[in-house]
C-alpha cells in the first residue's frame, strides 16, 4: 500500500510553490495527516521525521539540512520598527528565556542575519490577514507574516518546534534543536474561540490570564468571557454599581463569588491583546439574569427581587420584556462594556429564555440587537436568536449549540433560520465542543446532559458538514465553551479543557481535507510533556499513548 501511496503522490505539487516538484519521500512528509499518518516505515527512512505540529499547518514539508541551534549567541531580528511585531519578538524572547537561561536580545535588522530568528512583516499572497511562512535552516530561522498576528501565530508553531521542556519554567539543560522545516500555514476559519464562564464560580484575573497563556499556544484568537448569569454578575458596571457588589456576592455553592473592577477587565483584555486575542463580553438576557433581578428590584416585572441564586438549574428567570427600564438598563450596560472593549462584538446571551414567551422573546431580542449597534459593536447570541427578526449579514453571528451527529449532517431548524436571515454561526456543538461536558461515566467534574464527550468525540466533526444546508460561508468559526457548575478552579478547568480544546482549535485553524483521528492522536501524544513543563492539569486520557516527558 505505501508503495502505491508513493506513486500516487510523486507528481503531487507543494501547496504555495507552485511548480516545485516534491521526491516520493517529500511528498509523504507533506501529505495529508491520513497519508502521513500510514507511511512511518518510509518517513523513517528519511533524514527528519515530520514534526508534530498542532493546529496542523497547511502546508509542511522537512528539508534537507543541519537543524538550527538555539544558544546563547542567537539573536531575535525585526526586520521593521513595528510596535507590534517588537512586541512578538519580546514575547520570544521571555518564552524561551526562563527554560533555557538564555537572554536573547531583540534587535532590528536585516532579513538573512546569521544565526539569528528574524520576525519580517511583509506582504505574502495567499496568507490573508493571519497567515504566516516559517523556514528553518542551519543558519537560522525566519518568520515572514503580512500582519503582527500572523509572526505571533508563526512564533507558536517555532514553539512546537523546539523541545517539549522549552515550557519549563526553570533552567533545563540543551540541546534547543528546531528541525530544517519551510512551512506555509494560514487559518481556516476567522473565528476560532474558547468561551470562560466566570459566572457559575468565579475565575481571578491571574486565573483568566493563564487560561489566556495556554489557549494562544494553539492560535485561539478570541476569549469569549460569560460575565453574568443566575448565580453572579462578574463586571462593575459604574451606572448600576449593585450588579456586582450585590449580584457578584455568590456563586454555585454559597462561595464568596466576586467581579472585576473595570480596570480588572481591562488588564484582562490588554493582555489577551498581547496574545492576539479578542474579548467578547457576553451578558446574559434575557434569562439567566437572577443576579442582576436579584439586585435592582425595579428590573422585575412586580418590582420584587428575588434572593440571590447558587443552584445550577435554568430557564426561571427573565427580565420585564415590557418594562422601558429593561432596555434602560441594557443600553447602559452595553454602554460601559463598549467603551471597555475594543473588539467589535459584544454576547448578548439569549439561551433557555424558557420563562419568556416566544413572542416576549421575539420582540426583546429585535429591540436589543439596535442598542449594541448604536454602541458602535456587532451582535453575537445564542442560536436561539435566529427566532427574532435579527438583522442579516455577516456582522452578526448565532453562536449554535445544538447537539448534532458529527458523522451524518442533521437538519437544525435554528441553524437554517440563521443560514437563510443572512446570519454566519459560530459552531459550538455541544455533545462535541462543550468542554465541561464529562470524558466517561468516571470523570469527576463536569455533567453529561450532552452525553459523554471523548477526546476522540470531541475531534471527529466539522462544522460543513455536521447540519444540513450549512456551507463554508456560512460559518465565521468555532468555539469551545467551558461552564463552571461544577468546576471551582483553574486547575479543574485545565483537566477538562486538555486536550479537547487542542482539537477544537485544530478543526478552526487546519485545513479538512486529510484530518483523521488516528493520525491526529499521535500528533497530540506529542503535547503530553509540553502540558507537563507547562504545568497543566490535563487529563490523561486513555485514548492516546502519550509521549514519555522529554
Amino acid at each position: 500500500m505505501v508503495k502505491k501511496l508513493i506513486n500516487a503522490l510523486t507528481p503531487r505539487r507543494c501547496a504555495g510553490h507552485p511548480g516545485a516538484r516534491l521526491t516520493a519521500a517529500a511528498a509523504l512528509a507533506t501529505a495529508s495527516p491520513l497519508i502521513a499518518g500510514l507511511a512511518g516505515p518510509v518517513r523513517a527512512e528519511a533524514a527528519t521525521a515530520t514534526p508534530r505540529i498542532i493546529p496542523a499547518p497547511a502546508s509542511l514539508r522537512t528539508v534537507p539540512g543541519r537543524s538550527f541551534a538555539l544558544t546563547r549567541a542567537t539573536r531575535i531580528v525585526v526586520t521593521s520598527r513595528s510596535r507590534d511585531a517588537v512586541g512578538v519578538a519580546t514575547y520570544l524572547a521571555g518564552l524561551v528565556r526562563p527554560s533555557t537561561g538564555y537572554r536573547l536580545p531583540v534587535v532590528t535588522g536585516p532579513a538573512g542575519s546569521p544565526h539569528a530568528i528574524t520576525l519580517s512583516l511583509a506582504p505574502a499572497s495567499g496568507l490573508g490577514t493571519e497567515g504566516y511562512r516559517l523556514d528553518v535552516t542551519g543558519g537560522g530561522v525566519r518568520i515572514q507574516a503580512p500582519t503582527a498576528a500572523g509572526l505571533f501565530y508563526g512564533v507558536q508553531t517555532l514553539r512546537q518546534l523546539l523541545p517539549a521542556k522549552v515550557e519549563a519554567r526553570s533552567v533545563r539543560p540543551g540541546p534547543w534543536t528546531v528541525p530544517a522545516v519551510h512551512i506555509s500555514d494560514r487559518p481556516r476559519f476567522g473565528w476560532r474561540g474558547a468561551m470562560l464562564d466566570v459566572s457559575r464560580h468565579f475565575f481571578t484575573v491571574a486565573e483568566t490570564k493563564r487560561y489566556i497563556d495556554e489557549i494562544s499556544l494553539y492560535k485561539i484568537n478570541t476569549l469569549h468571557l460569560h460575565l453574568s448569569d443566575d448565580q453572579g454578575w462578574r463586571i462593575a458596571i459604574k451606572s448600576w454599581p449593585r450588579l456586582a457588589t450585590y449580584g457578584g456576592s455568590t456563586e454555585v455553592g454559597g462561595g464568596a463569588g466576586g467581579y472585576y473592577t473595570q480596570a480588572e477587565y481591562q488588564d484582562i483584555v490588554a493582555y489577551a491583546r498581547k496574545h492576539f486575542i479578542t474579548v467578547v463580553p457576553e451578558i446574559d438576557t434575557p434569562g439567566h439574569t437572577n443576579a442582576a433581578l436579584a439586585s435592582y428590584a425595579d428590573l422585575n416585572c412586580d418590582g420584587k427581587a428575588p434572593p440571590l441564586y447558587t443552584g445550577t438549574e435554568v430557564g426561571f428567570s427573565s427580565l420585564c420584556v415590557d418594562k422601558d427600564l429593561t432596555y434602560r438598563f441594557l443600553d447602559d450596560v452595553i454602554g460601559e462594556l463598549a467603551r471597555l472593549t475594543p473588539g467589535s462584538y459584544v454576547h448578548i446571551g439569549g439561551d433557555e429564555a424558557h420563562s419568556t414567551p416566544l413572542a416576549d422573546y421575539v420582540k426583546f431580542i429585535d429591540r436589543v440587537q439596535p442598542l449594541v449597534h448604536a454602541h458602535g459593536k456587532n451582535m453575537v447570541g445564542w442560536n436561539e436568536i435566529a427566532q427574532a427578526d435579527v438583522k442579516p449579514g455577516p456582522a452578526t453571528l448565532a453562536q449554535n449549540w445544538s447537539i448534532a451527529d458529527g458523522t451524518t449532517p442533521v437538519d437544525d431548524p435554528l441553524a437554517t433560520a440563521a443560514v437563510r436571515k443572512g446570519v454566519q454561526l459560530v459552531l459550538s456543538p455541544a455533545n462535541h465542543a462543550y468542554l465541561d461536558m464529562q470524558y466517561d461515566k468516571d470523570s469527576p467534574y463536569g455533567l453529561h446532559w450532552a452525553g459523554y464527550v471523548s477526546v476522540r468525540k470531541s475531534y471527529q466533526w466539522d462544522p460543513t458538514t455536521i447540519f444540513t444546508g450549512v456551507t463554508e460561508h456560512d460559518v465565521r468559526g468555532v468555539e469551545a465553551p467551558i461552564w463552571s457548575e461544577t468546576l471551582t478552579d483553574l486547575h479543574e478547568v485545565e483537566y477538562m479543557a486538555f486536550p479537547r480544546l487542542a482539537g477544537i482549535a485544530e478543526i478552526g485553524w487546519s485545513p479538512r481535507q486529510g484530518r483523521s483521528w488516528e493520525e491526529y492522536r499521535t500528533r497530540l501524544a506529542a503535547q503530553g510533556p509540553r502540558w507537563t513543563a507547562m504545568g497543566v492539569n490535563f487529563y490523561h486520557s486513555p485514548e492516546i499513548a502519550w509521549d514519555s516527558a522529554s
